[in-house]
């Protein structure tokens, strides 16, 4: 650990935070978070089961969708150790090289997760304007490469930040915003000049979210004009009855995204609690609604659960 002076150093470790002014109740705090881990879990696990098992699920939507929730479970998984430490231990001491790690793996999956949202939504896009074309132009090879492509993405774009950070030194403050390691969070905490982190991290936003974003928008605009072209009411329900699902999980990921940027960029006009909810509303519930809102809209999702389970029965009797 090199002093630069008596205040200025790289520290060995963070201090993670719960939730603002709720410490005495943080156990109880844990019951609701160790219930939505297990539905995030089992609901995404589920799916890559189903999806996997069933044949007749092998289609670009499915397929892309596995992918969504294979993002889901990494994401969870980057959390959940520091998120249950810090609810049910009260441990709240997080290694300064582990806190990186965290970081890098969470920007990460985010940002795989928004790459595989725009590449659904060139899936339903597909599906309505040429149906004729659908097989021909998501074949097995593409649907592999833009699934490669988000890794690949997520991986090139988030390795810089936890070199950008490494070379900074921090103040005697080091109790961060949130029970995880976030970027602008720990960023925050530097003594050191940061118009670089501010710069990247801006870049960041733009060539990921921001592009991703974007597409989806005008993938949406261009179905839209497909489905008002359609005769008949039922034609145009029955098309955008296809889309729901996507668009709610867009709803999901998108909206406490935005509004924790925005909350990072004015944040001495919100209250810690706000900053700390939006946060956690992020990354605790999109794992969780995801899995959810295929079973529930997606008949042939929850057709083959139902299947599955009968089969199951029928076995264990």
């Amino acid at each position: 650990m090199g002093f630069k002076n008596n205040s200025w150093f790289q520290p060995p470790s963070f201090l993670l935070i719960g939730i603002p002014g709720m410490e005495a109740v943080q156990i109880w705090i844990s019951i609701p978070l160790c219930v939505m881990y297990a539905i995030a879990l089992l609901g995404n696990f589920t799916i890559l089961f189903v999806i996997k098992t069933i044949s007749s699920l092998h289609e670009p939507q499915y397929i892309f969708l596995s992918m969504l929730a294979a993002t889901d479970v990494g994401l969870s998984l980057s959390t959940l150790p520091t998120v249950l430490k810090v609810f049910l231990l009260n441990h709240r001491e997080i290694e300064f090289h582990s806190c990186l790690a965290q970081m890098f793996f969470i920007h990460t999956f985010s940002s795989m997760e928004s790459a595989i949202l725009l590449a659904m939504a060139f899936d339903r896009s597909v599906a309505i304007r040429n149906p004729l074309q659908y097989t021909v132009v998501l074949t097995p090879s593409r649907i592999i490469g833009m699934g490669l492509a988000a890794i690949v993405r997520g991986v090139v774009l988030m390795a810089p930040l936890p070199i950008l950070l490494n070379r900074l030194s921090f103040c005697k403050d080091i109790v961060l915003s949130h029970c995880y390691c976030f970027h602008p969070d720990v960023m925050k905490l530097s003594c050191s000049p940061i118009r670089v982190n501010i710069i990247y991290g801006l870049f960041l936003v733009l060539c990921s979210f921001g592009v991703d974003s974007l597409f989806i928008v005008i993938s949406y605009i261009l179905i839209l004009k497909t489905v008002l072209g359609i005769a008949s009411k039922d034609g145009q329900l029955k098309a955008l009855n296809t889309c729901v699902s996507h668009i709610s999980t867009v709803c999901i990921f998108y909206v406490p995204l935005i509004v924790l940027a925005l909350i990072h960029r004015f944040g001495t006009f919100t209250t810690p609690l706000l900053h700390v909810t939006m946060a956690n509303i992020f990354l605790f519930l999109t794992p969780v609604l995801n899995p959810l809102v295929y079973s529930l809209k997606t008949k042939q999702i929850r057709s083959a659960v139902q299947k599955i389970c009968k089969n199951r029965k029928n076995w264990l009797k």
